[in-house]
């Protein structure tokens, strides 16, 4: 009998990426005639995977969060992998914005991912790990559907598939 063939399905962000697209949106803000003299800040908490924008008023923060965005983009890192709060009001009439990098996939939405899975009727087998899944068949047209139903599908986060054998 032949083996069975696998990919997993996980939710990661390359941490480099993100600190080389903070750096980049930190010099341009620091140059832009636009926001160099508005106070505006931005700071990366790489262990948090946390981003704070610092700004005097919403519009300047929300030029702020379009330009990181564009230099996540050029990275090749989905806008989906950052998720922004509302902005809150902070001291000195200013405004705060966090943003946090979205790692892993969490228990709800593998259990929605899974459910969908099954939903297809494909003839595979998932299994929940921690913060990805495993999705098995002897198959592998059954897996590239799958693969397929979930690059249509929106989770709220961006999904890659790695390890398949």
């Amino acid at each position: 009998m032949a083996k069975d063939s696998s990919f997993d399905v996980v939710s990661q962000v390359d941490m480099q990426e993100v600190d080389n697209a903070f750096q980049q949106a930190t010099r341009e803000i620091s140059q832009r005639y636009d926001l160099k003299d508005s106070g505006a800040t931005i700071a990366l908490s790489k262990s948090d995977k946390l981003v704070t924008v610092n700004a005097p008023a919403d519009f300047v923060a929300r030029q702020i969060i379009d330009l990181f965005g564009s230099k996540l983009i050029k990275r090749g890192i989905d806008l989906a992998a950052v998720k922004w709060d509302a902005p809150q009001a902070a001291s000195g009439g200013t405004v705060r914005v966090l943003g946090h990098i979205v790692e892993g996939i969490d228990q709800p939405t593998a259990k929605k991912i899974n459910k969908d899975i099954k939903d297809t009727k494909a003839k595979v087998k998932v299994t929940i790990e921690a913060d990805k899944l495993r999705v098995t068949s002897p198959s592998k047209d059954a897996l590239q559907q799958v693969i397929q139903f979930l690059r249509d599908q929106d989770y709220g986060q961006p999904l890659q598939f790695t390890n398949y054998r």
